[in-house]
């Protein structure tokens, strides 16, 4: 999440899917139908276009569109509209992109051609939908690039604070457009990350910035966190930084309280650049590794090396983070017990043997955490294999591929666990989008999704079993 790319990040959506992008989806009529036929069907659908099935002389068949733009150039024609066969003022020869193709592949095809709309195609060559001139630009143009310019050009914490409004409107856009939840995870990652490194470069002092690397933690240094949450941060110092200790306090306060108006609260557990404990000279980080993998952290210690596990550099030397995080590695592998108390955590909130059953009744009132007993379990389970592997990912989704990969997971459970973690992902999105954040209610939801649920925990629930076998909890 780095800036040293920016045309990468300020063309994250348009390097999002077609399939991605809201699809009208086609709609057909005959080419011999007259025009007034035609409207009339499309009023009653409340539509504004029609892909026309037709055939050619020869008898090949060709596919063409009729839009409200050709009715009003068939009305300038001399013969009445119910006398026009639709064929005769529809469009052939249509333009059309694979589903599969990149959205900016879509927006040249549509400048280069023209045209305003495109034919989606899928696999198999057939028609899978309608991608509209206006649904590409409000998908690609309208925020993103907005607010990837406002960032860029943001001189004041109110100009960083209107970006940081606008990528919250981005995510009900993409949400309600049914953009995929990995998706707006991607895109929202990349936008707060050149957010971050911005508040960053305005805030703290050059020295500073030359000598030290700003982190994010947790879900957003997963690249997993959509809707703002509490700020979890870390800063790493050069070791030969000379900086008075009220001086880099006072750097941290102004950042933390900046970030409280751009819609981050402190975190309860203080995980923040305003605690000493989490803005060290790169040796101090060292030597608290070491003591988080001893024991000698206290309690939080495993939690807090695993988000220090997922931290992600936004701004400032990343060269500090990663050799931060190079001694990580040997301290953990090969030491079976620590992991299997570090993985143990996953398990922590396993519901009783019958309660997916119960999940199924209709009386089912039992609220589910969708974070403690879906969310949490994938991503910290996939966070201890990664560990264990010595994998350098740390995204779930990312880690759990590198896992299939390297043979430490079969690529089906997988794939299995990442549909999982996306639905969970989308289900609290949903949630949180809907101002009803917090456990779901079973017997309030609709049977499919119900049915989802029920897929999505047992999926967690083998991984469970998974890990319990795999670091042997049961020995410890």
């Amino acid at each position: 999440m780095t800036s040293a790319d920016p045309q990468r990040e300020l063309l994250t959506l348009a390097t999002a899917r077609v399939r991605d992008a809201f699809l009208r989806k086609p709609h057909y009529v005959d080419g011999a139908a007259d025009l007034v036929s035609v409207c009339r069907d499309l009023s009653q659908r409340g539509l504004t276009q029609a892909l026309v099935r037709d055939r050619t002389a020869g008898g090949a068949e060709r596919i063409g569109i009729f839009t409200t733009t050709d009715l009003r150039d068939a009305l300038l024609r001399p013969q009445p509209p119910q006398q026009l066969a639709v064929r005769e003022v529809a469009r052939f020869g249509l333009v059309s992109v694979p589903a599969e193709a990149e959205l900016f592949e879509a927006l040249w095809l549509m400048v280069k051609h023209r045209v305003h709309r495109l034919v989606v195609t899928g696999a198999d060559g057939a028609v899978v939908g309608v991608l509209g001139q206006l649904d590409l630009v409000s998908l690609v143009a309208n925020h993103s690039h907005i607010a990837a310019l406002q960032i860029d050009e943001a001189t004041t914490l109110a100009e960083l604070r209107e970006a940081a409004r606008r990528i919250d409107a981005l995510v009900a856009l993409l949400h309600g457009g049914g953009v995929r939840v990995e998706r707006i995870a991607s895109v929202v990652g990349e936008l707060n990350g050149r957010l971050l490194a911005r508040l960053w470069r305005l805030l703290a002092p050059p020295a500073l910035q030359a000598k030290s690397c700003f982190l994010v933690l947790g879900s957003e240094g997963r690249g997993e966190q959509i809707q703002k949450t509490d700020q979890d941060n870390a800063l790493i110092l050069a070791d030969d930084l000379s900086m008075p200790e009220a001086e880099l306090a006072a750097v941290a306060r102004s950042v933390s309280d900046a970030l409280a108006e751009l819609g981050w609260p402190p975190c309860p557990g203080d995980v923040m650049i305003t605690n000493p404990l989490w803005r060290l000279p790169l040796a101090g980080w060292t030597q608290r590794l070491h003591a988080w993998v001893r024991g000698d952290g206290g309690a939080e210690g495993p939690m807090h090396l695993a988000m220090f596990a997922d931290a992600t550099a936004v701004a400032g030397d990343a060269a500090l983070l990663q050799a931060a995080r190079a001694p990580l590695g040997p301290l953990v592998q090969g030491h079976d017990t620590w992991l299997a108390r570090f993985a143990a955590a996953a398990d922590q909130f396993a519901e009783p043997g019958n309660w997916l059953t119960r999940l199924t009744q209709r009386a089912a009132d039992e609220p589910v955490d969708l974070k403690k007993l879906g969310t949490f379990p994938i991503v910290h389970g996939a966070r201890a294999l990664a560990l264990q592997a010595g994998l350098a990912e740390t995204g779930t989704a990312a880690r759990l591929a590198a896992l299939a990969a390297a043979g430490r997971l079969d690529a089906a459970f997988a794939r299995d666990l990442t549909d999982a973690l996306h639905w969970f992902m989308a289900q609290r999105l949903a949630r949180g989008l809907a101002g009803a954040p917090g456990p779901v209610l079973p017997a309030q939801m609709a049977t499919l999704e119900r049915e989802a649920l029920h897929d999505a925990l047992a999926i967690v629930r083998r991984f469970r079993a998974h890990l319990r076998q795999h670091f042997h909890f049961d020995a410890l």
